[in-house]
């Protein structure tokens, strides 16, 4: 659900590897149409998305998952995981939400927008390592991503969903412990290895990332441009203190 640059690159990639993928957003069917005849896929509305589906990727923007219709996960058999790959940028894109803003982790509030318990994934890559920077299993400095969630078959297909997109999926922990992997944390949109990933997660220290948004704000405005991905990368690396 959602094609934007984290969803249409994961849909193009499934399609290409040969699983059926059905794409939605807040459009209906016509509106993802053209984009899924041209990878591959079946466009759907937000009911044709989920109803039979093994499993769900929500990729919408942070505050439209509190629109979602109430009862659409209600016929979706619990054994069916749901992966967030969302991130909350309030200042930048979005408005605040006072739950989270007060310390709830971004996607324990999304599971209870839901209803259900969701996978945090694919939310600490930026779009142009998500699309362009994946590599074959064993592939030598092979990208990671993080993948956090407390039901372990649910996190076992994430984490292979990872591997098939061409990255080394490492075991993050808990939702609760999804923060660690939350926007301007350590291991957020780095370009990091399996190994460095997993050494940036025990560092994140709780509360010290949101202060950045701000700082990142103002680095952005600075540049007065549309940004690349060497842009991108370029601004994390300075917010977390890392030289070169």
């Amino acid at each position: 659900m959602g094609v934007g640059h984290i969803g249409s690159s994961l849909a193009r990639k499934y399609a290409a590897a040969g699983h059926e993928v059905r794409v939605a957003n807040s459009k209906g069917a016509d509106g993802v149409r053209a984009f899924a005849d041209e990878v591959g896929a079946i466009a759907a509305d937000a009911r044709g998305a989920v109803e039979v589906a093994d499993v769900i990727i929500l990729s919408i923007p942070f505050p439209a998952i509190s629109k979602l219709p109430p009862d659409l996960f209600d016929g979706v058999p619990e054994r069916v995981p749901v992966i967030d790959t969302g991130n909350y940028y309030p200042g930048l894109r979005d408005p605040n939400i006072p739950e989270i803003d007060a310390g709830m982790t971004e996607s324990v509030w999304v599971a209870q927008q839901i209803g259900r318990p969701v996978i945090k994934a694919f939310n600490n890559v930026l779009a142009e390592t998500l699309a362009d920077l994946g590599a074959p299993e064993g592939a030598p400095g092979r990208l990671a991503i993080a993948v956090a969630g407390d039901d372990a078959e649910a996190k076992r297909v994430a984490m292979g969903l990872v591997n098939v997109a061409g990255f080394d999926p490492v075991d993050a922990g808990s939702l609760e412990e999804s923060w660690r992997q939350q926007p301007y944390t350590p291991v957020y949109c780095l370009d990091l290895d399996a190994a460095t990933t997993r050494v940036k997660l025990a560092e994140a220290v709780k509360g010290e990332a949101r202060p950045k948004i701000a700082h990142a704000q103002a680095l952005m405005a600075q540049l007065d441009r549309d940004l690349t991905h060497d842009d991108l990368l370029a601004l994390n690396r300075t917010l977390q203190g890392i030289e070169g």
